[in-house]
């Protein structure tokens, strides 16, 4: 049975299990958006970055926005796992598993799924630049919801 799962932690992911525990017997397709630390931001060189959330919250909007991608597009099973922490460049920060009979479909709901953690889910990032500046970087402000 597909299911949506999302996880905040400050913890490694590990890609291979991330994949693993998506696909089932149904699925034709598995894909991974991998989303990393990278070393410059606007032209400026970045040592690192720092990302800090509503861990309850983020968690419960992730599981959301994968529902909907689920039925959206009709996939299989969507796993989000978001980081927290000091991370360093090439570490990742986000990954999002899409299994589904069909590779379109997979492709489509991990857009959305991307797409709508940068406006939707309350994850704050700062940068570490490489001459010891930090800086918060700008966000959207999610839209409030009643609790479920």
């Amino acid at each position: 049975m597909p299911e949506s799962f999302a996880l905040v932690t400050p913890d490694p992911i590990d890609p291979a299990r991330l994949l693993d525990d998506t696909l089932s017997p149904d699925d034709g397709a598995a894909l991974l958006f991998w989303g990393v630390v990278r070393n410059q931001n606007d032209g400026r060189p970045v040592s690192h970055l720092e990302y800090s959330a509503y861990a309850e919250m983020a968690e419960r909007e992730m599981r959301r926005i994968a529902d909907e991608a689920r039925e959206r597009f009709g996939t299989g099973s969507i796993r989000v796992i978001h980081r927290i922490g000091s991370l360093a460049i090439g570490e990742a920060s986000v990954a999002i598993a899409v299994a589904s009979p069909h590779r379109a479909e997979a492709y489509e709901a991990s857009r959305y799924v991307v797409e709508q953690l940068k406006q939707r889910v309350p994850v704050w990032k700062r940068e570490g630049y490489v001459d010891g500046d930090t800086e918060w970087v700008p966000g959207f402000t999610p839209a409030v919801r009643e609790m479920a």
